[in-house]
């Protein structure tokens, strides 16, 4: 794919991770099985944050849900690619504007009615305790704010899924639990030494470990965030961007 980074795996994903990105849809002329399986993982993967955005509207819990399943249906059927260049190819951009343009004409609809019943629908985990509880956590946020931190967060969650992937197919699923610890602030991380004794290593051999986790995790990060720019150069401010905004809080 022209104007795709180079990325490496270890087990044998390139052809995965290019099939999933970002600039398959955009690239891709009419309708194309590539690019309609890209959009659908890309949006499986980050509904939460427009699920949030919804809710932050005044919606309920069930019509939030109804809602963004419509909006991707209608997303899977009438891509814009105009609109996506005017939000610079960013999918987290162009998936929040397009929202709301869905909801403004959503509202001019009869109440009630259903929408694209036969239409193609992508199924979406269910909400966890822990996520509902964080949207009533975060209720001081405005739409926007809550929809970019979700967004973060979710790509921060797609990262470890997939670097835990890889330690539990070496056998190293109590090392990845062990070492993720790192990534907290100060309190609560465990000492080297201490997770030397528990998993039978030196101490400067934990020290190494992280070091290997810790820059695979910056490459997944870091290739998860291509995922949703069109061109490799928009990955490092993408990247900053979304640090400003978990810092933020």
């Amino acid at each position: 794919m022209n104007g795709s980074p180079t990325i490496e795996s270890a087990n044998g994903r390139a052809m995965a991770f290019a099939t999933t990105h970002w600039s398959v849809v955009l690239e891709a002329q009419g309708q194309s099985p590539a690019a309609e399986r890209a959009l659908e993982i890309l949006c499986r993967t980050y509904w939460r944050p427009l699920y949030g955005f919804a809710r932050r509207q005044g919606l309920a819990r069930e019509e939030a849900q109804d809602l963004i399943q419509d909006f991707f249906a209608r997303l899977l059927e009438h891509r814009n690619l105009s609109a996506v260049r005017r939000e610079k190819g960013r999918l987290r951009s162009y998936l929040l504007v397009s929202l709301k343009r869905f909801l403004v004409s959503e509202r001019h609809r009869a109440s009630g009615v259903k929408r694209y019943e036969s239409g193609p629908h992508i199924r979406l985990d269910e909400l966890t305790d822990s996520e509902i509880t964080e949207f009533e956590l975060t209720e001081t946020l405005s739409a926007d704010r809550l929809f970019e931190r979700r967004w973060a967060l979710a790509v921060l969650e797609q990262v470890l899924t997939r670097l835990e992937s890889e330690y539990r197919a070496a056998n190293n699923g109590q090392l990845f639990e062990r070492l993720k610890e790192f990534l907290v602030g100060e309190q609560g991380r465990p000492r080297q030494a201490e997770i030397g004794v528990e998993m039978g290593m030196t101490e400067d051999a934990v020290k190494q470990a992280f070091h290997r986790f810790r820059q695979r995790y910056r490459f997944l990060l870091r290739e998860e965030i291509a995922h949703t720019v069109a061109q490799p150069g928009d990955v490092e401010d993408e990247l900053r961007y979304l640090i400003s905004v978990l810092r933020a809080g």
